[in-house]
């Protein structure tokens, strides 16, 4: 006979509902599905400052930024208002045959940055979309000035610039290159000026730019543009290198007509020191490409900056000789009031100054780390920090990234390492407190999976 008591059911915790539930809809992005099972997403609730919630109330320090975005943090007043005002303005118009203030004030702003050296913006909605763009403006260049044979494209070996088919072209990574390999045009790949690679940074970016030279001595009549992460390659291991190499870039590729791409998706915005990573060497190059951190994390926004020549390559009566690129959401004109917000903060707390101040503070922080005989290459430039661990056992290198990312979970840090690379990209709002949290944290995070 049945029973008539209730059955009894565990109550299922709000962390545990929410991670289910979006195992079962959501498909998460660069992400193994299935190591979710034994390694459930963190069920985030809300954002203050440099701090993220679990929907439990234990509070992580955001180490990157969320993917390099909010550079002010979550939930910051001003922007917050910013898009508030702009919610009751205008939410969005398409900006084919439309324009609005937002956008263009935005890209006024910009182009001062440059020093009006780049003065005509091309909006889109993501990073691996600008990268697109500023390969078809190269391409349809050459060939709107009768030098349609200029079609192929230079990267450094290492490099990371999107995922969608056209930036994967020109992406040296196999794990997200080899699935898609061939549906791709083949890009030339030139040595990088990694400073890992050689006794010094200049000698490293010496030999690169020798590789440059005889590739480009070589083929630069087919070759439209050479792209770079400037300062910086990014999701390969936050290989940093010095400005040398970008004088040098800038240099051969005026001599030998090869346009120069700037990727300055993720080292742009004050993330390498100064707002455009460029001013270090000091160069201009013909495309920069920004989005990540230009709408300081709260909205899609990327752009693509060029020059007169270009924007004047492309001006004609004639429609094909027009840039027929489109997106619905291009210069959203919510995402560019967050963008304005974000350079209005630049401008009034001086934040590159201060940004200079909380370095040489984590720096101090993180000199045990510096120090420790279990990491090479210890290296900062900016707000960016890095440190690879040796891990001689395969087995234990191949799950290091997985073990410190939930070890610093453990510490109330929210950081992803790149193989056994630890990087650093936290937001520029940190105190004090904050800095000695991120750095305390980090250290025994890294204790602890070394010692396991």
């Amino acid at each position: 006979m049945r029973s008539l008591l209730p059955s009894f059911k565990p109550r299922m915790s709000e962390t545990t509902s929410l991670q289910q539930r979006s195992l079962a809809a959501v498909w998460h992005p660069c992400t193994q599905m299935k190591r979710h099972e034994s390694l459930p997403p963190l069920a985030i609730a809300r954002g203050e400052g440099p701090w993220l919630y679990d929907v439990e109330g234990k509070r992580y320090l955001d180490g990157i930024s969320s993917w390099w975005v909010n550079l002010f943090g979550h939930a910051h007043p001003q922007i917050n208002a910013a898009l508030k005002d702009q919610l009751d303005t205008l939410a969005h118009a398409m900006l084919s045959g439309c324009t609005h203030a937002p956008v263009v004030e935005l890209s006024e702003r910009l182009a001062a940055l440059t020093g009006h050296q780049l003065g005509h913006c091309f909006y889109a909605s993501d990073g691996a979309s600008a990268v697109e763009i500023s390969l078809k403006m190269s391409f349809h260049f050459w060939r709107n000035t009768g030098r349609a044979e200029k079609r192929e494209f230079v990267c450094l070996k290492n490099s990371y610039h999107g995922e969608t088919l056209g930036a994967l072209s020109v992406t040296d990574v196999d794990l997200f290159r080899d699935a898609y390999d061939p549906l791709l045009r083949h890009a030339h790949i030139v040595a990088s000026p990694d400073a890992r690679n050689a006794e010094s940074a200049e000698v490293a970016a010496k030999n690169a730019i020798q590789a440059l030279e005889t590739l480009l001595a070589d083929k630069h009549a087919q070759i439209a543009a050479l792209i770079v992460e400037p300062l910086v390659q990014c999701a390969t291991g936050m290989a940093m290198y010095d400005p040398l190499y970008l004088r040098e870039a800038r240099r051969l590729c005026d001599q030998y007509d090869v346009h120069l791409i700037a990727d300055e998706i993720a080292v742009g915005c004050g993330r390498t020191g100064t707002f455009f990573a460029c001013e270090q060497a000091p160069i201009w190059p013909d495309f920069i490409c920004l989005s990540k951190g230009i709408s300081a994390g709260y909205l899609p926004l990327s752009l693509v900056m060029t020059t007169d020549t270009i924007y004047a390559a492309f001006y004609d009566e004639d429609v094909t000789r027009g840039f027929l690129h489109s997106h619905s959401y291009t210069g959203n004109p919510m995402a560019c009031r967050a963008a304005l917000a974000a350079l209005d903060l630049f401008a009034a707390d001086n934040v590159l100054a201060a940004n200079r101040m909380r370095a040489a503070r984590l720096n101090e922080l993180l000199q045990p780390l510096a120090a420790d005989s279990r990491i090479l290459h210890y290296r900062n430039r900016g707000m960016i920090w890095a440190f690879d661990a040796i891990i001689e056992d395969p087995a234990k290198a191949a799950t290091f990234s997985n073990r410190f990312h939930q070890a610093a979970l453990g510490q109330g840090l929210l950081l992803r390492p790149i193989g056994t690379t630890m990087y650093l990209m936290p937001p520029y709002v940190l105190d004090d407190d904050a800095l000695v949290h991120l750095a305390r944290g980090t250290i025994a995070s890294f204790n602890e999976v070394m010692a396991a």
